[in-house]
This record gives structure tokens, C-alpha cells and sequence, in this order.
């Protein structure tokens, strides 16, 4: 019975990182009882450097296009087109903290915390993201003007995706 319950484990634990894989998460924890005493814990994850890796890539294979044709204001240009095609470098971007669902205001029929052009001092609440049935709210990290909003109401993000720009 013990090798029965062994290689259904082993089965299981395949099927989880194949779900993982299919729906491109980067971990999932499962609690599976059996009875009183016995139960199997499984977390599977993997790790995000691929990610990382792919967005210096895209940023390489970006730069030479923006090199070779300059505008006759360079500074603008390579400024506007960097935050349009890469929110993710922009170093005026808010990321997010963690992995969960993005609300944009305090509850449904209430107005949003912020739009495009809004001035917000630092500390005050960009926007709300649940994780775990907890409403985290997502401070301004310094004063500045909302100059995008990344995400829509309702959307899921990931660890460091890119919610707004401020300037």
C-alpha cells in the first residue's frame, strides 16, 4: 500500500509542475490529506531568473534600432520610446510587491485612487493588490504625477510587473 501511495505522490507532484508550466506560474503549494496522521505537503516552484534574463535581452535587441536612427532631440526620443516599449525599465515605474489581483479603488461604485495626470504625495495609495484574501494597498513611493496607469481594474500581476509611472 505504502508504494501505491508513493508513486500516486509521484504522480501528483508531475501533474503540479506541468499546471505550473502550462499556466506559466512561478509556484503553487498544495496540502493533500490522506487521514488523520497523514497528509502530503507539496510546494513546486520555479525560479523567475529566466525572466530576468529576457528583459536585458529585449532591451539589447531594442537599443541598436534607437541608436542608429536619432531624432533631433535625442534625450526625448530614447525617454518616450523606452517607457512605451518596456514599462519594466523605466526607473520612474511602481512595481508590484507581490503576486495577486489589482483594484484600483477602495471598493466597487467608488472612485479610483488615482488617473493619469493625478499628483500624488508619497505615501498615498496608487491602487489596492489582493494576494491571499488581503487587501495590501500599494503606496506612492515618492511625490509625483501620475503619468500611466499599466494595469486595468481586476487584472492579475506578478512579483515586480510594472503597475504605474510616475513623474
Amino acid at each position: 500500500m505504502t508504494k501505491n501511495t508513493h508513486d500516486a505522490d509521484v504522480a501528483f507532484i508531475r501533474a503540479l509542475a506541468e499546471l505550473l508550466n502550462e499556466n506559466d506560474l512561478t509556484e503553487l503549494q498544495v496540502k493533500r490529506d490522506y487521514a488523520e496522521d497523514d497528509s502530503l505537503n507539496v510546494r513546486v516552484s520555479r525560479k523567475p531568473p529566466q525572466q530576468v534574463m529576457a528583459a536585458p535581452q529585449q532591451m539589447q535587441a531594442a537599443a541598436p534600432p534607437q541608436m542608429t536612427s536619432p531624432a533631433p532631440a535625442p534625450m526625448a526620443a530614447d525617454t518616450s520610446s523606452a517607457s512605451n516599449s518596456d514599462p519594466s525599465t523605466d526607473p520612474n515605474a511602481v512595481t508590484s510587491p507581490m503576486v495577486g489581483t489589482v483594484y484600483m479603488q477602495p471598493e466597487p461604485g467608488s472612485p479610483s485612487f488615482i488617473s493619469v495626470g493625478a499628483s500624488v504625495a508619497e505615501g498615498d495609495t496608487l491602487l489596492i493588490v489582493e494576494a491571499m484574501k488581503t487587501m495590501n494597498h500599494i503606496p506612492a513611493p515618492r511625490s509625483g504625477t501620475v503619468k500611466r496607469i499599466l494595469v486595468e481594474d481586476g487584472a492579475a500581476v506578478e512579483f515586480g510587473a510594472p503597475l504605474v509611472i510616475l513623474e
